[in-house]
């Protein structure tokens, strides 16, 4: 048989030994649903503004199931639309400005509003209709009527906030979809980092052993003692506050974790009699950890890479929780928790709950995907 077909061979009874397994089939749709969202989140949130970030500051910490009715007024300058790859990636800026309102009625060529202020208290408000009218909306002449129903059917505005608001009176459903995106790209950025470093390192110190093991093994029980998120704070500190600066620092406080595991896989390995066999034909060092050492530890490398991609996930929740990772005012569950922290102990606990759930949710299917792949794809089976 040759080797394609057996990689081919092997390649699908990993992936039917996978599919037995529940959890893990779980874990694996959870995760493609999480990066579709991530991938539509500007289109599919609510508030499809850059970062989510519409605020009004009169609906802030809104419990799950508000219900508001908005007044959209056209701007002092209008914004163009920007096309659908720039709204896919950074999303469209608001071309309306919005006031919260309890009731209105018509006035002649104004509409009055009863603004709201908070649960209680509303203040009555005129704005012209031609104050509220793109002009491209105006009717030729005198038409009344029809000003009168543009503004009905198109600037007064009824909307839920499914998950409520944070106290900037954002929409939480809108900044959890967009934040998505900042857990998978950490996590996605961090497994690439520690991956490349701890398996090259490791190989090396496995393979070669004697100095090169011994100044490798320094060099990661250095770094293994120094608690994580004080080098993370370190590494942040030298890099700056931001959102590539978490990448970085996340994934290299993650390798030696890696290069320890595949250390001791090599170390198995390169006293089988494959490996002696690669030697006595001749094949160079590279050659035998490359195609024939690395593709036998796929399994602890596939466990660890979503080990560390979970990780990546709840470390970078504690950055931007403690100040230090993402900043305001783009998205990020953590900062989310930290925004809304002070809701738990009052009347609204779902605000910092909501976030606290899908780092939860979201770190249970990487830890269920790499059990599977830990077991799918055993070469002893």
């Amino acid at each position: 048989m040759s080797l394609s077909n057996s990689n081919t061979s092997f390649g699908r009874q990993a992936w039917k030994r996978l599919r037995r397994n529940k959890g893990a089939v779980a874990g694996m749709l959870l995760i493609i649903l999480a990066i579709i969202v991530s991938i539509l989140a500007y289109i599919i949130a609510p508030d499809g503004t850059p970062y989510a970030n519409r605020m009004l500051l009169e609906a802030g910490g809104q419990k799950p199931g508000f219900h508001l009715r908005l007044l959209a007024l056209k701007q002092d300058r209008e914004l163009s639309r920007v096309g659908f790859f720039s709204r896919l990636m950074n999303g469209q800026q608001d071309t309306l400005s919005y006031i919260p309102i309890r009731d209105w009625h018509f006035q002649g060529d104004s509409v009055v509003v009863d603004r709201y202020l908070d649960e209680e208290e509303t203040a009555r408000e005129k704005y012209s209709l031609s104050r509220v009218l793109f002009a491209k909306e105006l009717p030729v002449g005198d038409h009344l009527k029809e000003w009168q129903e543009a503004v009905r059917t198109q600037h007064i505005q009824e909307r839920t906030y499914r998950l409520g608001t944070d106290k900037f009176g954002r929409d939480i459903l809108s900044r959890l979809l967009v934040g998505t995106r900042v857990s998978l790209s950490v996590g996605c950025i961090a497994v690439i980092i520690s991956l490349t470093i701890g398996i090259f390192l490791g190989a090396i110190a496995g393979y070669f052993r004697g100095v090169t093991d011994d100044v490798v093994m320094w060099g990661v029980n250095v770094i293994w003692s120094v608690p994580t998120l004080l080098l993370v704070f370190a590494i942040t500190l030298a890099l700056g506050k931001g959102f590539w600066q978490v990448f970085i620092a996340v994934g290299l406080t993650m390798w030696v974790n890696v290069a320890r595991i595949i250390r001791g896989q090599v170390l198995a390995l390169r006293e089988l009699p494959f490996i002696e066999a690669t030697k006595a034909l001749g094949y160079g060092h590279s050659r035998t950890i490359v195609r024939h050492i690395l593709p036998n530890i796929l399994g602890p490398v596939m466990v660890v890479a979503a080990g560390n991609f979970a990780t990546a996930i709840v470390i970078e929740a504690g950055l931007s929780f403690l100040g230090v990772g993402v900043q305001p005012p783009q998205p990020s569950w953590g900062l989310m928790i930290k925004e809304n922290y002070n809701f738990i102990i009052t009347h609204n606990p779902m605000l910092a709950l909501i976030p606290g759930l899908a780092i939860m949710v979201m770190v249970l299917a990487f830890n269920l995907l790499g059990n599977g792949l830990r077991d799918a794809m055993d070469v002893r089976q």
